[in-house]
């Protein structure tokens, strides 16, 4: 009834194999250019903070991101998935004062707002290699080349507006 399955299958090796095969063939841009525009579904995937290196904490999460947009995907749905990065926060402060080997608000002022603003900027770029390596070997599909980060004018002025538009209308108390 069923062919028998070989019992020393190196599923790493298939596993790299069909990641190649994706890559080769841009498997995740044609899942995206193959629908059309007007049939998409939306899937905002929080960023991770960009201060250190992924971990178990940080994949599982990730799989059931690109659940979501593959199941999507499959009924037919248009579905961009831009990576992000959350460059914001004390978590990048804290590392970046500690780096430094300072601490506080004057010892900041101290440093140089706008040098220690760069230190901040230049943190959070530190392991972009690394996310990206590690959500591609996972065989997660995003869009690594247009990407957002929290840092971003661009994106900043977004969210400043959003903020204002709902405290126009009287939603922020």
């Amino acid at each position: 009834m069923f062919k028998p399955v070989n019992n020393k299958v190196d599923f790493s090796k298939q596993e790299l194999e069909i990641l190649e095969f994706w890559k080769k063939n841009d498997i995740y841009k044609k899942s995206v250019d193959e629908r059309p525009s007007d049939n998409e579904y939306v899937f905002y995937d929080g960023p991770p903070f960009a201060t250190g290196l992924p971990h178990f904490g940080h994949m599982v999460p990730g799989t059931i991101k690109d659940a979501i947009p593959r199941y999507q995907t499959m009924k037919g749905k248009r579905v961009e998935r831009r990576f992000g990065w959350d460059c914001h926060g004390l978590p990048v402060e804290s590392l970046v004062q500690k780096e430094l080997n300072i601490s506080g608000h004057k010892a900041i002022v101290d440093y140089g707002v706008g040098n220690f603003n760069e230190k901040c900027r230049d943190s959070v770029l530190r392991y972009t290699s690394e996310w990206k390596q590690a959500i591609t070997r996972m065989g997660r599909w995003v869009d690594f080349d247009n990407g957002y980060r929290t840092m971003d004018k661009d994106f900043m002025e977004s969210i400043w507006w959003v903020f204002k538009t709902l405290y126009d209308k009287g939603l922020i108390y």
